[in-house]
């Protein structure tokens, strides 16, 4: 089982990989959604996509929009994780199809709990007063 973490900040793939790592999930990182779904292509769908709003070549948004017109991702669990936090923005991305939001800052806490809240499979789950 394995997260697709999509955003064009190393330093913010370095950050989730840790979070979600020590949960049993393998990562496989892009740069921005081109890369995330040429990543896609190659391999079984991730356990949770966990995609940045704003990046060069394919934003966040129309990457969920053209993950969502593939019926073979209806059911995949993508999660936003962003600045945007604009109530517009949100509802946008929503009617794309993403599951759920983290808005950037975060805490681990608050991105695991969003994760079981959606129903992904953590296969070291921790709780949250761990």
């Amino acid at each position: 089982m394995y997260a697709l973490i999509i955003d064009d900040s190393r330093a913010m793939r370095r950050i989730l990989s840790k979070i979600v790592m020590p949960l049993g999930l393998e990562v496989v990182e892009a740069e921005n959604g081109q890369d995330g779904l040429d990543r896609l292509e190659e391999m079984e769908p991730p356990e949770v996509i966990l995609v940045d709003w704003n990046m060069p070549v394919m934003n966040g948004l129309d990457f969920v929009k053209t993950v969502r017109a593939d019926g073979r991702y209806a059911n995949q669990k993508i999660m936003m994780v962003t600045t945007e936090t604009e109530p517009a923005q949100m509802v946008r991305a929503l009617m794309a199809g993403v599951d759920e939001f983290a808005m950037k800052p975060f805490t681990a806490d608050v991105l695991v709990e969003k994760m079981k809240l959606i129903g992904v499979r953590l296969p070291n789950p921790v709780s949250s007063n761990e």
